[in-house]
């Protein structure tokens, strides 16, 4: 800090030598008819109409009107006259630069319109010697002040430029905590799901196998390959999920596209929904499938959102519906969505994960409400459980998303947990 105000110091003396020099000698060659004679006291007056521009920058307008009625006494006192644009154009400067244009304005006024009526009244002069006389006094203070408003609007725009620089990084610094926010919750729900379905699985399996251990080893041994093909199906799913967190240039799967410049390559969708079904009647759930999809390719985040609400579905079924329970899958096609319904008739009051701790309802719901579809589960009439998702074939762009705010980021991360 002692540099800059150093230097400020060193200007203002600067400026305020100069003036006392310009007003000294002002004074010194002075010449005008009838004027009494300067004595020491018009060289002291001549200090005072310096001495104030110390403290221009501080006090702009008290230093004008200071110099004014410094001035206007040496003027009273009958000394020789000397412009005043020499000693006013400074503190016009600083006083119309700190926007207080209303208070500078009467003193060039007040001054020029004295000089001429006293000119014109006792000494006669023409209009021509008249204009010839304050026209260049005019200009030099119309320049000075319209000089500072220059410098004030220059000031002020690059104010408001450092504002919206500064205002548009902390919208990126925002934005890019989003979308990491973001990501981190997709990744979460993606391993829930893979996870948790095949926990479950393998928890259905191990338990049959145990029961089968002795009696029937062909069944037993066909659930343990059933248990290993379910490890090793997850294991790799959930090395890929992992691997999108790679953000170095090492050989692997690419980190992730926060800025969604390419696509990601992802090996989830109905496709799949086979192997899955597979997996879950291996595990004892019988389920049914009745798709009305005519086979043509879905959109990517259409056809992974729908596998995962069945697969989130299923694994409800079986952690909570019992053992005797059936589920039915139904896939339809309208003009402009996508109908899922996942539905039991087991026991179990809550597919929602309530029992365990689990946040599966909330995973499918954030799912679905990222494509601006809609979300319903709950028990149905006869018993049993259902979910449904009306997903839109095309989900309208995102636009700028409000920031989420730490206590937000950190409740819906503890919902996936």
């Amino acid at each position: 800090m002692g540099g800059p105000v150093l230097r400020r110091w060193m200007v203002d003396a600067g400026i305020t030598l100069a003036v006392l020099v310009a007003a000294e000698i002002a004074i010194a060659t002075g010449s005008e008819d009838g004027a009494v004679d300067r004595d020491w006291f018009a060289y002291l007056l001549g200090v005072a109409l310096a001495a104030p521009l110390l403290l221009r920058r501080r006090y702009p307008t008290a230093v004008l009107y200071a110099v004014s009625a410094a001035l206007l006494l040496f003027y009273a006192l009958d000394y020789p006259g000397f412009p005043p644009a020499l000693v006013l154009a400074v503190p016009l400067y600083d006083v119309t630069r700190a926007g207080r244009l209303w208070w500078a304005m009467p003193v060039p006024v007040f001054f020029l319109t004295v000089g001429a009526v006293v000119l014109i009244a006792h000494r006669e002069m023409p209009p021509l010697n008249l204009l010839a006389a304050f026209l260049p006094q005019a200009t030099t203070l119309a320049v000075a002040m319209l000089l500072a408003a220059l410098m004030r609007s220059r000031t002020a725009y690059a104010a408001e430029v450092r504002h919206r620089l500064d205002q548009a990084e902390r919208e990126r610094e925002l934005e890019a905590r989003r979308l990491v926010t973001e990501e981190r919750l997709r990744i979460a729900r993606d391993l829930h799901d893979t996870v948790g379905h095949a926990i479950a699985t393998i928890t259905v399996q191990s338990a049959a196998a145990l029961r089968l251990l002795d009696a029937e080893p062909e069944r037993t041994r066909e659930a343990l390959l059933n248990i290993r093909g379910t490890g090793k199906a997850a294991l790799a799913e959930m090395r890929a999920t992992l691997g999108q967190l790679r953000s170095d240039d090492r050989p692997g799967p690419a980190g992730p596209d926060l800025r969604g410049t390419r696509p990601v390559k992802r090996d989830t969708g109905l496709h799949r929904l086979p192997e899955l079904l597979a997996a879950v009647r291996a595990a004892g759930l019988p389920v049914e499938l009745h798709s009305e999809l005519s086979g043509e390719p879905l959109p990517a985040a259409l056809d992974e959102v729908a596998y995962r609400i069945v697969q989130e579905s299923l694994t409800n079924v079986l952690r909570h519906a019992g053992a005797a329970a059936c589920a039915e899958v139904l896939l339809r096609a309208v003009p402009d969505s996508l109908w899922v319904e996942v539905r039991d008739d087991g026991a179990g009051t809550d597919a929602g994960g309530t029992p365990s701790g689990g946040r599966g309802l909330t995973g499918m719901r954030e799912r679905a409400e990222a494509l601006s579809g809609r979300f319903e589960a709950g028990p149905r009439p006869g018993g049993g459980f259902q979910v449904r998702a009306v997903l839109p074939w095309e989900s309208p762009k995102p636009g700028p998303a409000a920031p989420v705010t730490g206590s937000q980021r950190q409740a819906r991360e503890g919902e996936l947990t």
